[in-house]
């Protein structure tokens, strides 16, 4: 087969099973992602390794199903923000900068002692703290929205943490990256910091004044889909700019980009065209790939030890850090759990910052295996133990902004 058809023969092969696991997973109980992860564990060279079937002979197959599923997770991360307003986040401010900061700086420490404690070095110990400490939201706020509780205040303020995480980690992981590699240790850092400040300063003053003229004027216009192809390159150059300018992740510039849409009279007509767009090609996508990038294969007996304890550390980090921070703004005992294990998914996020590890020579490849592993395991409790701690919860769903 060309490459083309071998392209579609898995595209088709990776969207159906994961429908079906989707919709067993939920008549088990559960949230239609994990059934998608898990059929990616599957489906990945953990098992079956359907990529490398002897009929598929394009080596680039895996990188462009990857890239696809990156631009599933941006579709995601938009759809979430476009439930939001900044009123109803402005009212989680405490919780979220709380729970965000607790939620990276305490599994960073647990990180960093476990690997001295393994004989690690200095670098390569705090390195693998700096794993520890990122957060994919994303799993958590499609359960979330399967639940639909996105919008009460666990789920408020589980998106607040979750950017107060990215900003965190993105800058401690720059900050380490500068004063190892001797990139202008203390300039390089605020240049960091000023890229970020710059991008949300730039990204609010265009969502806020000008966005919802464009929207307006667009949708006047009667071009085919105007307003939802206006919002897709949004998302695009939202997710695009977040990395370029403010050197943060592209999840969170289509976060933004949603969350700007989200003030806009074309709202329904827009999360209509992105949910068919989403979840019956682009997200699928992305969860199946997970579990594809994944090899468990390569941990060897002697290395399961260490991936059990990296693993128990990372949700038990999570738990603690963020679900103190969360009691601390004022949540009560069983919403702090909800946010607390809303925060434990890794996701894409902590394979970026795996992969810099593995590139710059911080991780090794056998640590590097662990913290995939880990990133797995973290990826799959997530969406069932979020059902299980909302179930029977009196939760009560923000109202809709006026």
């Amino acid at each position: 087969m060309s490459p083309f058809l071998q392209l579609i023969f898995i595209l088709a092969l990776l969207i159906l099973v994961a429908k079906l696991a989707g919709y067993l997973s939920t008549r088990l109980g559960q949230p239609s992602v994990f059934g998608e992860l898990l059929v990616g564990v599957l489906l990945g060279p953990s098992l079956l390794d359907v990529v490398h079937l002897s009929i598929l002979t394009d080596t680039h197959l895996g990188e462009v199903l990857r890239e696809i599923g990156e631009i599933g997770v941006l579709f995601l991360m938009f759809l979430a923000g476009l439930e939001l307003d900044f009123r109803e986040l402005a009212r989680n401010t405490r919780v979220a900068s709380y729970a965000g900061t607790l939620g990276v700086f305490v599994p960073v420490l647990m990180g960093w002692l476990i690997g001295l404690a393994f004989g690690m070095e200095m670098n390569r110990a705090i390195f693998l703290g700096l794993t520890l400490g990122a957060t994919s939201v994303s799993i958590s706020a499609q359960t979330l929205m399967e639940l639909k509780v996105l919008r009460s205040r666990v789920g408020l303020g589980l998106l607040g943490a979750a950017v107060f995480d990215d900003i965190l980690v993105i800058l401690l992981l720059s900050v380490f990256t500068s004063l190892m590699g001797g990139a202008g240790g203390g300039p390089a850092i605020l240049v960091t910091i000023s890229r970020m400040v710059v991008y949300l300063g730039l990204a609010a003053l265009f969502g806020l004044f000008l966005l919802p003229r464009i929207a307006h004027f667009v949708g006047k216009l009667g071009i085919s889909q105007g307003t939802v192809t206006l919002a897709v390159v949004m998302m695009l150059v939202f997710g695009l700019t977040a990395e370029l300018v403010g050197g943060m992740a592209a999840i969170t510039g289509a976060f933004l980009a949603g969350m700007m849409f989200g003030r806009t009279p074309e709202k329904r007509t827009i999360e209509h065209g992105f949910s068919v767009l989403a979840f019956a090609f682009f997200v699928p996508i992305f969860f199946v790939d997970i579990g594809l990038q994944v090899n468990l294969r390569i941990l060897g007996a002697s290395s399961l030890w260490i991936f059990a304890v990296v693993t128990l550390v990372a949700v038990a980090g999570k738990l603690s850090g963020a679900g103190l921070g969360a009691r601390l703004g004022g949540f009560n005992n069983r919403e702090a759990l909800q946010l607390g294990i809303g925060m434990i998914s890794r996701g894409e996020v902590g394979l970026i910052v795996a992969a810099v590890g593995l590139s710059e020579g911080f991780l090794s490849d056998d640590i590097f295996s662990t913290v995939v592993g880990m990133v797995l395991v973290s990826t799959l409790i997530t969406p069932p133990l979020l059902r299980w701690s909302f179930r029977n919860a009196s939760e009560n769903p923000v109202k809709e902004a006026a």
